[in-house]
């Protein structure tokens, strides 16, 4: 039996007297403070471990972040730098700033949002609103924060050299260091127009989780960067429609058999001078990752192929440019980029990821690219490596190893000895997302599950807590404490898929649910790759709204979605749309199944990749579901950009059938009028408004009616809280007017 905390919290919901229950509201899901409590979000500890820093949002904006820091030694948090306080006025972003931010999901955020420790652990580095701030520790309060010079324009991605005498950043698209020594600013690099140095293109950003573009040598002595030239990229111009104007923005967009940037790996001294070039390969592909190796002789750089069933990883000799192949990874589908590469012993062994067992497990390699052994084995899931201590001989790991929806943390032994059998290191069932120190003696947990919102403690590295940073008690005194009765707790199961393979779904039961009744149903999924919805965690509270609502809310994970195995994820390739509605389908199927169900009044919800789902399940079974909300979908597959879409379905050249396939518009036919609500926002830079114009001009040709609403300026994440509100009322008006019936008496029904 798995242990299941709050028990006796539990109890008291249970018997809580329904009529006292205080129901959430959507309006109260975005006011302050937040419901889930104080967050907590860019854990880092400092590299000699005596303070833990983090973000925290301000007690009148929980939108709003401010740097503080927790003292290991006295175990008191105080207030470092409230953004506020330096910008009393907010933020003015330039465009390119609020299109990274989209890129890192970040873009409801102001203040502080990114920061960086001195490798002395005196001092922090920090941007905010494209100036850069040193925060030092041994200075008074009054003098401690200093601003430095960066010249006119907004600075970007600062980072503090590994041996503290620079601080660099991107600006105007160009790479610049400030010398802490000398106090003088230099330009490293000098281009313009199509030319970028030390950033990372578009699609680096959004499809390869990488968002630098420049390295430092651990030695100062190089900076890697990357150069990219855009020019190849065609010009793709949209309508950026606000509420006061339109723009027209002329954006390099890299639609799926596009060209690609190109792009160029070089070193530069951070005195100046001219950069060298690294030889890369002439092919088409990505720039993954870069690491340099401990002693800064040498980096490493993952190439990865255009059809990314290739990726390589290169050593290259800092001095000579001289590189050889390391490791070769090859798949028939395709080759996932992770961050699992760690140098051990100065560099003469390292650990490297990879699927190609069907799990992604971990190996040890010597530095010449030997395999020396596997340090994991079989059928289960590694989310990455989270820390190592080379002294104890550990690499520590988050898996779901358990169970599916979890995620824990767990040892293994770098000898591989206990490959099989690694020991878990968290001891609470729900979700832990672990900061490790530099040198692996402790650790940084932030936990939650569907009955606790996030915590945060420190722990040893077996484990044992050791401190609470924010503990975050779910009581009558926290933001969720008026709630407490109307909680509703989520149930886990599984069905199986055409294949065999099963199904994890998450379902909350309506509040007060009496199994005698019937009820509708919010069916919520995503169903694309790279993700997984059906968590142990605390919860969205829209889901635990509707609920309350009276409303059956069901998730399901469908093949192709993360965290299972390539058997898993591969039957989605060459044709998306397929396997996926299929495993929504045979939910739907289990749903109409249990006599708590009415079957009548199931409606479907997904955004972005859920959207496209929701549009594509009502059109393959439209006369079981009573309607569908699809906000900001995919409607046709060669308007999203190449590192995403190829991965999966290859060039459209290459691929005509399988993108014909994939799109929304073959199976529109039976797409039913009256039962798809349309919602998008109209300056969308990464699912482009075009996918939907496209589909409100199929449905109309066809005569399909059909509901849509437009949001002025909103981004594809719709990330106002204003814009969050409105969009979540219409979804719930929308299920609640035209989805659900009154719960009933059960009675014999013919399905």
């Amino acid at each position: 039996m798995r242990f299941q905390p709050f028990v006796l919290l539990a109890a008291m919901i249970a018997i809580a007297a329904p009529a006292m229950a205080k129901k959430l509201t959507i309006d109260r899901l975005y006011d302050d403070p937040a419901l889930s409590g104080p967050t907590v979000m860019g854990l880092k500890i400092a590299p000699d471990g005596a303070y833990v820093t983090f973000l925290r949002g301000s007690a009148d904006d929980q939108y709003r972040m401010d740097l503080w820091a927790y003292d290991l030694a006295d175990g008191k948090t105080k207030l470092l730098v409230a953004a506020r306080q330096l910008e009393p006025q907010g933020e003015r972003l330039d465009a390119a700033e609020r299109e990274r931010r989209e890129r890192e999901r970040t873009a409801m955020y102001s203040g502080i949002l990114d920061y960086h420790w001195a490798p002395n652990s005196k001092a922090l580095l920090f941007p905010l609103n494209g100036k850069l701030y040193l925060y030092r520790f041994d200075s008074p309060a009054a003098t401690a924060i200093e601003r430095l010079p960066t010249g006119s324009g907004f600075a970007v991605d600062p980072k503090i050299s590994p041996r503290g005498r620079y601080v660099s950043f991107i600006r105007d698209q160009n790479l610049w260091v400030y010398d802490l020594h000398d106090r003088k600013l230099r330009e490293l690099t000098n281009d313009d127009g199509t030319i970028h140095d030390g950033e990372a293109e578009f699609v680096a950003q959004e499809e390869l989780d990488r968002h630098t573009g420049y390295w430092w040598a651990p030695d100062d002595s190089a900076i890697a960067f990357e150069r990219y030239n855009d020019a190849t990229v065609p010009v793709a111009e949209r309508f950026d429609i606000y509420a006061d104007h339109t723009e027209v923005v002329k954006q390099r967009y890299p639609f799926a058999g596009d060209a690609n940037v190109i792009w160029q790996l070089g070193l530069i001294s951070p005195d100046g001078g001219a950069p060298r070039f690294i030889n890369t390969p002439g092919e088409d592909g990505y720039l993954a990752r870069v690491n340099w190796l401990p002693d800064g002789k040498a980096l490493t750089y993952q190439w990865l192929a255009r059809d990314q069933k290739k990726l390589e990883l290169r050593r290259v000799d800092a001095a000579t440019l001289e590189q050889r192949t390391l490791v070769t990874e090859t798949s028939p589908y395709w080759v996932d980029v992770n961050d699992d590469l760690r140098f051990l012993r100065g560099g003469s062994e390292f650990i490297w990821g990879s699927q190609r067992s069907g799990w992604h497990m971990l190996y040890l390699y010597s530095a010449d690219g030997q395999l020396l052994h596997p340090i994991s084995r079989g059928a289960w899931h590694i989310d990455g490596v989270l820390g190592v201590n080379e002294t104890k001989g550990l690499v520590y790991i988050a898996s779901n190893r358990d169970f599916v929806p979890d995620r824990q943390i767990y040892a293994l032994k770098l000898d591989g000895s206990d490959a099989d059998h690694p020991l878990r290191i968290s001891r609470r069932s729900g979700t832990h997302t672990a900061v490790f120190s530099p040198d692996g003696r402790f650790y940084v947990d932030t936990f939650s599950s569907p009955e606790q919102p996030p915590q945060v403690s420190v722990h040893a590295a077996d484990g044992v807590r050791l401190a609470w940073i924010e503990e975050n008690q779910l009581n009558a005194q926290h933001p969720y404490g008026p709630y407490l009765d109307a909680h509703v707790k989520p149930e886990f199961g599984t069905i199986k898929a055409a294949d065999g393979q099963m199904l994890y779904y998450r379902l909350y039961k309506p509040l007060d649910f009496d199994p005698r009744k019937r009820y509708p149903v919010f069916d919520t999924f995503y169903g694309g790759p790279r993700a997984q919805m059906v968590v142990d965690a605390w919860p969205d509270l829209f889901n635990e709204y509707m609920a309350q609502q009276g409303f059956v809310v069901f998730t399901l994970d469908n093949r192709g979605m993360a965290r299972r195995g390539r058997a898993f994820v591969d039957p989605i390739y060459h044709q998306f749309g397929d396997v996926e509605v299929q495993d929504q389908m045979a939910g739907l199927d289990w749903l109409r199944a249990q006599p708590w169900v009415d079957a009548a009044h199931i409606g479907a919800f997904g955004w972005s990749y859920g959207g496209y789902m929701a549009v594509m399940l009502l059109s393959h079974d439209p006369s079981q579901l009573a309607g569908s909300v699809a906000v900001a979908p995919v409607t046709n597959w060669k308007l999203y950009d190449t590192a995403y879409t190829e991965r999966y379905l290859a060039t459209p050249a290459e691929n005509p059938e399988g993108y014909r396939l994939s799109s929304v518009f073959p199976w529109l036919k039976s797409l039913p009028s009256n039962k798809l609500y349309l919602v998008h926002g109209m300056a969308d830079d990464n699912v482009l408004l075009q996918n939907s114009i496209e589909l409100i001009n199929a449905l109309q040709i066809q005569g399909t009616q059909f509901r849509m609403m437009l949001y002025p300026g909103a981004k594809h994440g719709l990330s106002s809280p204003a814009q969050r509100k409105h969009v979540f009322h219409l979804i719930a008006d929308y299920f609640e007017h035209h989805v659900a019936a009154e719960p009933h008496e059960c009675t014999e029904q013919k399905r």
